[in-house]
């Protein structure tokens, strides 16, 4: 049973803390400007995250600045800063989230041997008085430090072990295990977690962290692995940006935990309906859009092709869907119309834009419709609403366009072949012209015998893209009478002769209210 934050004692509450202003922003290009710095600590401030991350105020004056001025405006979360494991770095640190009602110091230091021999070169006994030391002086500055050993996983565990008790007993509230390269598989991270938990003294006194990289798409995993060993922080970032594969999705992490309460019994502060709308503020101020596939905010995580799913869908939600889309901030689902689709999804669409066809009518439109979605990615409402007018324009109609065969280039006269359905009988005739619009419609006037005067010749398109329906408008004038007819296809040729066609017959009927008028008289 799904437990709610009020239901669901302190003890399993989960921390979130939010790292997308400083590690989702290094990732190469994602870089933000001061203005939308602000704008997304804002919207994560509002949504609940317990503590935002603003920065690495040692890195430039422009980072300093926006960590300073996001713990000014800060009105409920803690605003971290981090710092490496220098005096310097530490200071300035301080500095910058002096002014929030809450602030923290976030130090690292690498611990694992390929670090120590390769980055840092130094040795495990100076990394545990560096540890000390720089714990104990951002500990001086402020009472809430987070101390984080990177490359945990990679580290020998007694070692981190040593390092974590000594960052404790240095005054460290908090302590973070980084899967800093996305090493571990989620059975590790969790023994890890449990092993740190269990044997390094004091840590019960302090809250145990995840920071876990997705290099093998195990970070949302690996941090449940570590929430279900004990840890009650956890580092992620929104839309899981980060270096590299990125990192924990903070999306995936709040709805895992609210969605499978039954397995999962902890809560966090997150206003879920507030999801999507950072999804896309993040992804708009980093440049980096959404997969489509990409669960929670993605834009197919609630949408439904398949005529089973889509079927299954409008008996009830339930069917295909875990979590409803109004919980992350999504009006409804949607029922994307395309080849998969099937005759009920059709219907409802159908009916939701208020279409009421006839069982003839409905098979006609719905043929038609499939048709369209073998030339067409996507099958926008406007696709079928043009579809459907053209169908119902033309269903009580003496002449159809069959089939549209055209030869056009720069090699020569352009030639065209149309076959129309003529009162139940398919006639077919060639003509050439003047480009291909021209033939086809020199072949149309050859079968009707007819040849009103064309006055208007107008193409549109119904949605973007080159696959785009085009829609075209063809007006004929005769005796005084003026006709607009309309047709629709991804082909603008066939649309051209099913607009010239339907002009023609809605002439014909004009020309026989006449008649009937005349001899009425």
């Amino acid at each position: 049973m799904n437990q709610s934050a009020e239901t669901v004692a302190d003890r399993d509450r989960i921390v979130i803390f939010d790292t997308t202003l400083r590690d989702g922003e290094q990732s190469p290009g994602a870089t933000m400007t001061f203005e939308e710095k602000l704008q997304v600590a804002e919207v994560l401030d509002s949504m609940g995250v317990d503590i935002i991350e603003a920065g690495f105020p040692i890195a430039s004056q422009g980072d300093f600045e926006a960590v300073s001025t996001i713990a000014e405006r800060a009105k409920n979360a803690v605003i971290a800063g981090l710092a490496r494991a220098i005096p310097a770095d530490i200071d300035r640190a301080g500095e910058a989230v002096r002014k929030a009602k809450r602030g923290r110091i976030h130090t690292f230091v690498s611990t694992s041997p390929i670090h120590l021999e390769h980055q840092m070169r130094k040795s495990q006994d100076e990394v545990l008085e560096i540890v000390t030391q720089t714990v104990t002086q951002a500990r001086n500055l402020i009472d809430d430090v987070e101390w984080s050993g990177m490359d945990a996983t990679r580290t020998p565990v007694d070692f981190l072990c040593r390092c974590v008790e000594a960052a404790i007993k240095a005054g460290a509230t908090t302590i973070n295990i980084p899967d800093t390269v996305g090493y571990c598989v989620p059975e590790e991270f969790g023994a890890l977690i449990r092993t740190i938990r269990e044997t390094v003294p004091g840590a019960d006194k302090v809250v145990l962290s995840t920071h876990c990289h997705n290099d093998l798409g195990l970070a949302v995993a690996n941090t449940i692995a570590g929430i279900e060993a004990g840890a009650r922080q956890v580092e992620c970032t929104i839309n899981g940006i980060g270096e590299r594969a990125g990192n924990a999705a903070l999306e995936e992490i709040v709805m895992a935990i609210k969605t499978r309460g039954d397995v999962l019994p902890y809560a966090t502060n997150i206003d879920t309906t507030r999801l999507t709308r950072a999804s896309k503020l993040v992804a708009a101020v980093t440049s980096f859009p959404v997969q489509y596939n990409k669960a929670i905010v993605g834009k197919n995580a609630f949408a439904h092709e398949s005529g089973i799913h889509q079927d299954g869908m409008l008996k009830h939600a339930s069917t295909y869907e875990i979590m409803t889309p109004e919980s992350v901030g999504v009006v409804e689902s949607s029922l994307v119309m395309g080849k998969h689709s099937g005759r009920h999804a059709f219907a409802e669409k159908l009916k939701s834009l208020g279409y009421e066809l006839g069982d003839n009518a409905f098979q006609d439109a719905f043929r038609r419709f499939k048709d369209l979605a073998d030339r067409k990615k996507h099958v926008f409402d406007e696709d079928i609403e043009a579809l459907v007018d053209d169908e119902m324009a033309h269903g009580a109609d003496r002449f159809k366009v069959v089939a549209l065969t055209v030869i056009a280039g720069t090699g020569g006269p352009q030639k065209a072949t149309i076959t129309l359905d003529v009162d139940g009988q398919h006639v077919t005739k060639e003509a050439t012209g003047d480009g291909p619009v021209d033939a086809t419609f020199k072949a149309i006037k050859d079968i009707v015998g007819e040849g009103p005067q064309l006055m208007l010749y107008q193409v549109s398109a119904v949605t973007e893209g080159t696959d785009a329906q085009a829609e075209v408008s063809v007006r004929l004038a005769e005796d005084g009478y003026s006709v607009t007819g309309k047709g629709a296809d991804t082909d603008t040729l066939v649309a051209s002769a099913r607009a010239y066609v339907s002009a023609y017959n809605r002439l014909m009927v004009k020309r026989s209210r006449s008649s009937g008028a005349l001899k009425a008289s």
